[in-house]
């Protein structure tokens, strides 16, 4: 199986990295994610073992602060046609990666988080992005 990589955003007023650190044995379900584009990508591309950064949006400093893991594939929310997966907390950063820097390495320049127009809160990052930004966390 192939290892894939991802990004999700959410509003630390609703649901934080810390949220997830207080999560019994550090694992939630990542839910409430209502766009069709991203309830498919939940439901039919995200599998068991896939890491997903944790990124706070719409706050004071937009940035990744932490790194999951998926430990339960797409299944479907309580509330129809909605599904969500289960992440379990990896890592929180210590030295988060602020949207600002981000945006400043011309290597992720592709990367859909700093396409103009981007509102997905679940979105695909590739191998060679996911490696460039953990090496920000250093």
């Amino acid at each position: 199986m192939t290892q894939h990589y991802w990004l999700f955003k959410s509003e630390p007023n609703t649901f934080s990295i810390d949220d997830l650190a207080r999560s019994p044995n550090q694992t939630a379900p990542w839910d409430g994610v209502r766009n069709y584009q991203a309830r498919n990508t939940l439901r039919d591309n995200i599998q068991i073992g896939d890491e997903v950064f944790f990124y706070h949006s719409s706050c004071a400093v937009p940035a990744i602060v932490g790194i999951m893991e998926v430990v339960k594939a797409g299944y479907p929310e309580k509330t129809p046609p909605w599904f969500c997966v289960d992440v379990k907390l990896k890592e929180k950063l210590t030295k988060p990666i602020p949207l600002a820097l981000i945006k400043q390495n011309p290597q992720l320049a592709d990367l859909i988080l700093v396409r103009k127009g981007n509102r997905l809160s679940i979105m695909p990052i590739t191998a060679k992005q996911w490696h460039l930004l953990l090496k920000e966390t250093v």
